[in-house]
């Protein structure tokens, strides 16, 4: 099972609740394939997350459910068998068996069956509800299993098979989070949190961005995370504009902002969390009035997280601010209500504010219904991420060049409004600064 995950019964629970939405029907979701790093080396594999919310399961494997009230309908897992040769060099598999009685599945069978046994159970539904591969040979293989059944619809007066994407079925569902899964991403959030504080201890002007890197990985590891949920970004300097800059090389100085976009994965949900730190003891004043606008903008939008709120009214609450605050400080030139109007600001913002949240970093789950923002409901979880970028060669005051500010939390919406799970990292600029001040600790990567 994931490790630090939910209990078997919490996946029955959800295959039981996706299976009544099955009538005459069934749900597919392929295998994901390993990824070779290098000649025969795989990276570290990461299940499916979609098999992984239905199953537990950690495996390569393929998951099919079914609601048509023939042979073998039910939970059906194909998986890697058992094989000695095999599990001398990586490990014992759950194989057959297992599969049956850990996992819970109702048939088991090997991979290289899935193809005869997703044709046999077609036989008997009006839709297939796909979840699309990440290769193009897995989705001509179910193609052509669809093709094979269409082809005996006409004999028997039946039309062809309806082919649905899943993800809207299963975003749906994994967008309104249990209270086991909460529970979960609580303690990533927690766990993630208590090493961005570490890093505010400890960080000092000489180290170099991969160490930030490793210093933080290892908090995640070592506190019961898988490992990271993403691959971390310490970006000290003008390196902090580049939004996802990973390269993470670069020697931080005394006078830089660090942004660290950083959080761990643990059982099997994700944290997502940024903060922006002096590497020296203190922000600039230039610093310090860009942090401070990014981190009213941000609290701003937090305010605005409700049921019945959307996600497009959390990211107009932090435009406003940061448009407001650009005028005052000279970045940007009229009226605010035209700045937002013309887009301007997205010189220095150029993304959204919100994304959800949940087992995979961005996570499933439609941001609109039809031609309006969805209203957010209760269990959904979001990230709140404002930020801005002032690259170096922008036409601003020389002061504000090369200066990256992101301030980013997790926050979950309650039946009464909200509650901000990764709380625990301060983001007010006088208790960084306190931290960075702080006496007696020293990093571990000190150079």
């Amino acid at each position: 099972m994931t490790l630090n995950g939910p209990e078997p019964a919490a996946h029955a629970a959800r295959r039981a609740q996706l299976k009544e939405r099955l009538e005459r029907a069934l749900l597919f979701i392929p295998e994901l394939p390993q990824s070779v790093y290098s000649n025969d080396v795989h990276y570290p594999y990461r299940p499916d997350s979609n098999v992984r919310y239905l199953s537990g399961f950690e495996e390569p494997a393929a998951l099919l459910l079914s609601n048509h009230g023939k042979d073998e309908d039910g939970f059906t897992l194909f998986v890697q068998p058992r094989d000695e040769q095999s599990e001398t060099w990586t490990g014992k598999r759950p194989g057959i068996e297992d599969a049956a009685r850990v996992y819970g599945a109702d048939y088991t069978y090997p991979l290289d069956q899935t193809h005869d046994k997703l044709v046999a159970h077609l036989r008997h539904v009006e839709t297939l509800y796909y979840a699309y591969g990440q290769t193009a040979a897995v989705n001509q293989h179910v193609l052509e299993a669809v093709q094979t059944v269409n082809r005996e619809r006409p004999r028997a007066g039946r039309p062809p098979l309806a082919i649905a994407d899943a993800a809207h079925l299963l975003g749906e569902m994994r967008l309104r989070k249990r209270p086991e899964e909460i529970e979960l991403m609580r303690k990533a959030a927690s766990i993630t949190a208590a090493a961005h504080v570490r890093l505010m201890e400890t960080l000092a002007p000489g180290q170099f961005e991969y160490q930030v890197q490793a210093d933080l990985d290892h908090a995640f590891r070592i506190a019961g995370c898988a490992g990271p949920a993403y691959g971390t970004i310490a970006a000290g300097g003008a390196n902090a504009t580049v939004l996802h800059y990973t390269r993470n090389e670069a020697k931080l100085a005394e006078g830089d902002l660090l942004l660290t976009d950083a959080a761990g994965e643990y059982g099997g949900y994700c944290a997502d969390l940024t903060r922006t730190i002096p590497v020296g003891k203190s922000y600039s004043g230039p610093q310090a009035a860009l942090y401070d606008l990014v981190l009213e903008a941000q609290q701003a939008a937090i305010a605005t997280v409700r049921p019945g709120a959307s996600v497009e009214e959390v990211h107009k609450a932090a435009v406003a601010v940061l448009c407001g605050g650009l005028v005052d400080l000279g970045l940007l030139e009229g009226g605010v209500d035209e700045r937002i109007e013309d887009e301007s600001y997205k010189r220095f913002y150029v993304h959204n504010t919100s994304h959800w949240l949940g087992m995979d970093v961005h996570d499933s789950g439609a941001y609109r219904i039809g031609d309006k923002s969805r209203p957010l409901e209760p269990g959904f979880v979001l990230t709140v991420e404002p930020g801005l970028y002032v690259r170096e060669d922008a036409e601003v005051d020389e002061s504000y060049r090369g200066t990256g500010i992101r301030i980013e939390d997790d926050v979950l919406v309650t039946e009464d409004g909200h509650e901000v799970l990764t709380s625990e990292a301060p983001k007010a600029r006088a208790e960084i600064e306190a931290l960075r001040r702080k006496k007696g600790v020293k990093s571990r990567l000190s150079t």
